[in-house]
């Protein structure tokens, strides 16, 4: 039986449409699949291990309540006054907080930029012309800005922030910057290195600890994702019960067919293991648009190794229907696709009848917005099924904090579920790390 079964979940996952009895030769066998999913089993004891003896705390981070209140009252102070927030910091320094600040509203396409203040802004990558010109524009004295780095030595984060620092002192505002910066970054280490704590030190701004135990990309439920959704009025206490309800089947010690993540991860690489080298992510919903997003950095940095791994690809659905679909059709069959549905059906402006008629499309009438999006997302998973790709399907009915902080931590396992089965650390990036090395070289010698 190769679905998963239903759970006290927000997530309904389905693998029926990656079955070789469903779609041909490109599916996975029930032989093949049953093979990979009893290799998860050692990984889910070593979850389980880490939960236990606290070197996992990716796992433990959903229970902890301890600190959001700190997280609330730093939220609180960066919206007092603030007519704009800018959230500095890269990868996983910013995708996280991204992703959850869309349940807010941020960055959805129409919406966004019609949200209350403050306005929320990232300047997730390195520019010139669009750092140079966003400083010029913004008011400064009503800005805060919030300088993440877990090392403390991101040269793209370092840059920002020395960018910004002269802007206020350019600008007559020194003085205020304890209370128009905020910086979050490691607690020192003897003898360590920190270079954004020692420089934001220099000028009294307040720091918030980042968690030594949680690298960037993972840092999505800890207060480098949680400080943003705070500001935008998020309920983040929901978010990690949500992310503990992805942890619970693990804990329980359910077998592996009982785990999604487990799930999802021997499929992935039982399919990577006969070409389906590329893993295709796609939401039928704006606000999980940086989900993909976020997803791609955490499969890609996490697995990408020593000849290993899958290539993630994000994409969104409809609108990807009309660029991508075409080649995912009727392209090499090296993908595997993941297609998010949510509660559409029923949503939005009904279609009246002399305009549906007038367009020559008589049967939307009564129809709305929700029920063609439902329809695409069913259709496209169909189609790329009849086609002979395989596709696993996520429902989600309502897309809030509780089913967001599960959805993230449920790919945040499987993540680590899939590093075991390829033998791969989950939690290092040496390649990552090669360039940045190279990259300050360069800058150094001109």
């Amino acid at each position: 039986m190769l679905d998963s079964p239903k759970a006290a979940s927000s997530l309904e996952q389905s693998i029926a449409l990656a079955r070789s009895e469903r779609i041909g030769s490109h599916g996975v066998t029930e032989q093949t699949y049953d093979a990979m999913l009893k290799q998860t089993e050692p990984a889910l004891d070593w979850l389980r291990a880490g939960y236990a003896d606290g070197s996992l705390p990716h796992l433990t981070i959903p229970q902890e309540r301890s600190d959001l209140a700190a997280i609330e009252d730093a939220a609180a102070k960066l919206r007092n006054g603030a007519t704009d927030v800018v959230f500095l910091g890269t990868g996983g320094s910013s995708l996280g907080g991204q992703t959850l600040l869309q349940l807010a509203g941020h960055n959805v396409p129409g919406i966004g930029t019609l949200r209350d203040k403050p306005r929320l802004h990232f300047l997730d990558n390195l520019d010139p012309q669009t750092f140079t010109e966003m400083l010029g524009k913004l008011p400064l004295a009503t800005t805060k800005f919030v300088a993440i780095s877990k090392s403390g030595g991101t040269g793209e984060t370092l840059m920002q922030t020395m960018a910004v620092l002269e802007s206020l002192r350019r600008a007559g505002l020194e003085k205020k910057i304890p209370e128009l910066v905020l910086g979050l970054s490691e607690p020192a280490k003897p003898g360590g290195k920190n270079g954004l704590r020692t420089m934001l030190e220099h000028f009294k701004v307040p720091m918030l600890d980042h968690h030594t135990g949680i690298g960037g990309r993972f840092s999505v439920l800890t207060n480098v994702g949680l400080l943003p959704a705070a500001v935008a009025g998020l309920d983040i206490a929901a978010i990690r019960a949500g992310a503990a309800k992805a942890v619970a089947p693990v804990l329980a010690k359910k077998p592996a067919a009982e785990v999604p993540a487990a799930v999802g991860a021997a499929l992935s690489i039982a399919l990577a293991n006969t070409g389906k080298t590329i893993t295709v992510l796609m939401p039928y919903a704006d606000r999980l648009a940086w989900l993909a997003k976020w997803y791609v950095q955490l499969w890609a940095e996490s697995l990408g190794k020593d000849g290993e791994g899958t290539t993630p690809l994000a994409a969104l659905g409809p609108v990807d229907q009309h660029s991508q679909l075409q080649l995912f059709i009727s392209g090499p069959r090296d993908k595997l696709f993941t297609i998010i549905t949510v509660g559409a059906k029923g949503k939005g402006l009904r279609m009246p009848a002399d305009l549906t008629a007038l367009c020559g499309e008589g049967d939307f009438a009564g129809k709305t917005i929700g029920d063609l999006v439902a329809a695409q997302g069913r259709a496209t998973a169909e189609t790329l099924a009849k086609n002979g790709c395989p596709v696993r399907t996520f429902h989600i009915e309502t897309v809030d904090e509780a089913a967001m902080g599960e959805l993230l931590m449920h790919y945040m396992l499987e993540t680590m579920i899939a590093s075991k089965l390829l033998g791969v650390d989950a939690f290092d990036q040496p390649a990552v790390e090669e360039g940045k090395v190279l990259a300050k070289r360069y800058v150094t010698e001109g």
